[in-house]
């Protein structure tokens, strides 16, 4: 091909010396790449595009997800140099320099279309397939890291024009230094492991870590850290495996349990406990929640006062019902009641134990719902509740001062 170019040169009167065949020979490359970038790039791409916005197939969807065919033209195209350096270069400097370029250039596309590749075969797998995309996104960034890594080597060994067995001789005096490198890499693919394999943490999952400032739902799992996209729309970075050798909260059970906890206590004033009189009981007959309690528990009480014989004009002789008993009572009803309350959880309304602060009693139950908007406003209308049926009872709620 050389001597074809020097005859070439000669007939069209110039004359065919070092610097016109060299000059000659990269005009032809770059004149040779360019026409390939257009082609396969405003052609062929173009084509593709259109044929995929009309009727999309798996072949169009294929090569222009994960942008595989732009990486396959340019792959394609530094083969092509390399290939014409072979006719038209001999040897020499540009030889040499052609020649390992075109060589990077390669080995780095083509780890970035095999890339891509993976990606799509990830995608596949993911749709088809139960596996939880934790587990599988670890093997497969995984494996893009094995490849990185032989990549490298190889690209190591053509700048530095020694055989890849050679360069990977050398990497044992550097395993201590490869190790402190890829540390957290290490750990994070165990840690990794350890997530997927037990469950621990999915996509979606709402967790609490505060030792990072925490608080809010999963939206990327990778080998090295964990995006979390907290409540007030900041991100926070957890490394991976600190959610294997620290402590966090996962509220995934309570979002898969089907209703969110409320624990919550409202302080009363001491002072304002005390026995019902007859017409405080006459008047609370009158409520619906109440009346099958009172008419239960009124003749429970006067059944046990008959048959002991209290004296019962002394006050603290027998039983008698009480403000806050009958409270705890009337809650008790009202939220096995109310619409909106997990019937099949746990429903109770317990007195704790007193502080300087009054009387907490607290209210402990489930929402039917879980959407966090919607639990509050509950939760709201529930307390906006209490607070206003206190005084019915006598009872006052503790405010300091």
């Amino acid at each position: 091909m050389k001597k074809l170019l020097i005859n070439f040169l000669g007939d069209i009167g110039i004359e065919p010396t070092f610097l016109t065949i060299s000059t000659s020979i990269l005009l032809i490359m770059a004149l040779t790449a360019i026409i390939i970038y257009v082609v396969l790039h405003k052609i062929i791409l173009k084509s593709i595009n259109k044929i995929n916005e009309t009727k999309a197939n798996i072949i169009t969807s294929t090569l222009l997800e994960y942008n595989l065919f732009q990486r396959l033209s340019l792959l394609f195209q530094g083969m092509v140099i390399h290939w014409q350096t072979k006719i038209w270069v001999e040897s020499g400097n540009i030889y040499e320099i052609l020649t390992t370029l075109s060589s990077v250039w390669i080995s780095i596309f083509g780890l970035l279309a095999l890339y891509s590749i993976i990606d799509k075969v990830f995608q596949v797998l993911h749709t088809a397939t139960e596996i939880p995309f934790f587990a599988m996104r670890t093997i497969i960034q995984s494996i893009k890291l094995i490849f990185g890594i032989i990549c490298l080597i190889y690209v190591i060994s053509i700048l530095a024009d020694k055989s890849p067995v050679a360069i990977l001789s050398g990497l044992g005096a550097m395993s201590a230094v490869l190790m402190l490198v890829f540390k957290d890499t290490i750990l994070g693919f165990t840690a990794g492991l350890q997530l997927s394999t037990n469950k621990m943490v999915q996509i979606g999952d709402w967790i609490e870590m505060p030792k990072y400032g925490a608080d809010g739902d999963v939206f990327d799992i990778g080998i090295n850290v964990v995006k979390v996209r907290n409540f007030d729309k900041t991100i926070t970075t957890i490394p991976t495996y600190a959610l294997v050798s620290d402590s966090f909260k996962n509220w995934r059970g309570m979002r898969e349990s089907g209703g969110r906890r409320i624990k919550r206590a409202v302080k009363l004033d001491i002072n304002s406990i005390k026995f019902l009189k007859d017409e405080d009981i006459k008047r609370l007959e009158k409520a619906n929640l109440l009346a099958p309690y009172l008419k239960y528990k009124i003749d429970e009480i006067r059944d046990y006062n008959e048959k002991n014989n209290f004296d019962l004009s002394v006050s603290v002789n027998g039983r008698r019902l009480t403000n806050i008993g009958t409270l705890r009572a009337y809650l008790e009803t009202y939220l096995k009641n109310h619409p909106k309350i997990n019937k099949s959880m746990t429903i109770m309304v317990r007195q704790l134990s007193p502080t300087e602060y009054g009387l907490p009693l607290e209210i402990y139950c489930f929402t039917a719902t879980t959407v966090w908007i919607d639990y509050e406003n509950i939760q709201s209308d529930i307390f906006d509740h209490i607070y206003s049926v206190l005084g019915e009872f006598g009872i006052k709620p503790y405010q300091y001062g």
